[in-house]
């Protein structure tokens, strides 16, 4: 939490209960903040506390639960400022339009899809096979000259995509599909130098298809999960993770954010050839 916010809430709520409020996330000018159940009461007044540090906060909403479900929704409710849920949020040269109740979206991948985009060279295809409101696939193609095959089974976040193509001027360049990602695979069946796995709960069930749609030689972004215990060496952790992975050759691996205590979310790079 940034120390302006941090000190105002001291002398409203407590330095104890200050300390047991999250960090938020900044989408557009839309804020995203965890607030323990036993500090809702207060949630108005945080909200409010937050517009006046950060000036460019129009609306502050809640998380008060994991997210969850098959379209990977966070459990919110409104606190403050304009009662919305849309906004613009603008990144790498990007811009998307995303709403946080009907779609998933973090901002704390922004440095990951930077990294991406400049891994793929020009003239790849790549297949997101996750794709949400198109983040990672938008990035990529407004760096690279390539074509991203993106797949989304969530109807809201399908369209949001569609409408992020036209504002990026990215027609023909992002591909998108109403589709699982498992269908999408048989589609481009041989035919892919890279795919993006940004769903932890299903990368290791999708590797399959991911190799499917693979040409002989190949990359493979797998992200997962990874939970250690306390006083365990979180290091460790991350490196057995890549033992998961059924197939091909870790090169790269990395925490590319929290999701919980004791838990991150890692990415590893999978170098796959002469597959079958």
């Amino acid at each position: 939490m940034p120390r302006p916010l941090k000190e105002l809430l001291k002398g409203i709520i407590g330095e104890k209960a200050t300390n047991a409020v999250g960090a938020f996330d900044l989408i557009g000018d839309i804020a995203v903040i965890r607030i323990p159940e036993d500090l809702r009461e207060h949630a108005k007044i945080i909200g409010e506390t937050l517009m006046k540090v950060n000036k460019n906060v129009k609306s502050v909403w809640a998380q008060i639960g994991p997210v969850e479900g098959d379209y990977r929704l966070r459990e919110l409710i409104y606190i403050a400022g304009e009662k919305r849920s849309e906004t613009l949020y603008r990144e790498n040269g990007c811009v998307f339009k995303v709403d946080i109740t009907k779609v998933f979206f973090t901002p704390r991948l922004s440095q990951e899809r930077k990294r991406i985009a400049e891994l793929v060279s020009n003239g790849e295809t790549v297949f997101n096979m996750f794709a949400g409101v198109g983040t990672f696939s938008i990035v990529i193609a407004r760096k690279k000259i390539s074509t991203v095959h993106s797949s989304e089974i969530n109807p809201y976040a399908y369209e949001y995509m569609l409408e992020n193509i036209r504002l990026n001027k990215l027609k023909g360049n992002v591909i998108p599909y109403l589709k699982d990602a498992a269908e999408v695979a048989e589609e481009l069946k041989g035919k892919v130098d890279r795919v993006l796995m940004p769903l932890p709960e299903k990368a290791i069930e999708y590797f399959k298809y991911a190799l499917k749609s693979l040409k002989p030689h190949g990359f493979v972004h797998v992200y997962l999960h990874i939970s250690y215990s306390k006083g365990s060496d979180e290091k460790e952790a991350i490196k057995r993770g890549a033992e998961q992975i059924p197939l091909g050759k870790v090169i790269y691996y990395k925490a590319v954010r929290e999701v919980g205590p004791r838990t991150v979310q890692v990415v590893y790079d999978v170098e796959v050839t002469n597959h079958s």
